[in-house]
């Protein structure tokens, strides 16, 4: 008698490509990428374009293709304090927000809601950014920062991440790297470019940013 044929199963995904990526994965590959930016291995171009890519990956298996071509840099992973945070969707929604300073000034500082992608201009004139009371609706934030014979000053709390990459042309580009020691806390990425003029991101001694939960509820409250 024939043996009756049975129906062909289903080739199983692999295991990373359905994983959920979580907040130590993304931070374990933005730690390969800083290392490599530093080695020389990627150029500030590159490196932006991957950073951007780790913090918008769902999965493991989105994560891996983007250190595949790098060695993995030595050291121990950070532990989580434990904050808790409380974010909005994972994609920003609508334009980005603008900031242009032309033979001007233009700031934004105070109790406001930083959206997740910024872009500041100074043309002979002076930006100012001032994110230590700010309200974050996710967890990355990107400011493209640009500046022609004026500055841009961006200053952050102290306890978030702070990276970022740029290039000074008889000017000066700087941010100062910070990385929390909290996985799920806010990171802050700032790209950009300054040309006879200055770019500046730092953090500001003595401020914190609180359980962003917490700081909605008393935004809202008021």
């Amino acid at each position: 008698m024939d043996l009756e044929k049975q129906p062909q199963q289903p080739t199983a995904p692999a295991e990373t490509d359905v994983i959920r990526a979580s907040d130590a994965d993304r931070d374990r590959i933005a730690d390969i990428l800083r290392e490599a930016l530093a080695e020389g291995r990627l150029t500030a171009d590159e490196h932006a374009e991957r950073v951007d890519s780790v913090y918008r990956a769902k999965t493991v298996g989105e994560l891996e293709p983007l250190v595949r071509d790098l060695p993995t840099p030595g050291g121990t992973p950070r532990a989580a304090t434990g904050t808790s945070y409380s974010y909005g969707p994972e994609e920003a929604t609508g334009p980005a927000d603008n900031l242009v300073a032309i033979f001007s000034s233009s700031t934004r500082k105070g109790r406001w809601r930083v959206g997740g992608r910024t872009n500041a201009f100074s043309l002979f004139g002076s930006v100012e950014i001032d994110l230590t009371e700010a309200l974050f609706g996710q967890r990355l934030t990107v400011i493209n920062a640009t500046s022609v014979f004026g500055s841009v000053e961006i200053k952050v709390p102290e306890n978030i991440s702070l990276r970022g990459s740029g290039t000074g042309i008889f000017g000066s580009f700087e941010v100062r790297t910070l990385e929390s020691p909290d996985p799920e806390a806010p990171v802050v990425v700032v790209n950009g470019c300054s040309v006879f003029g200055s770019v500046e991101a730092k953090p500001k001694r003595g401020k914190f940013i609180a359980d962003l939960q917490d700081r909605l509820r008393k935004h809202l409250g008021h």
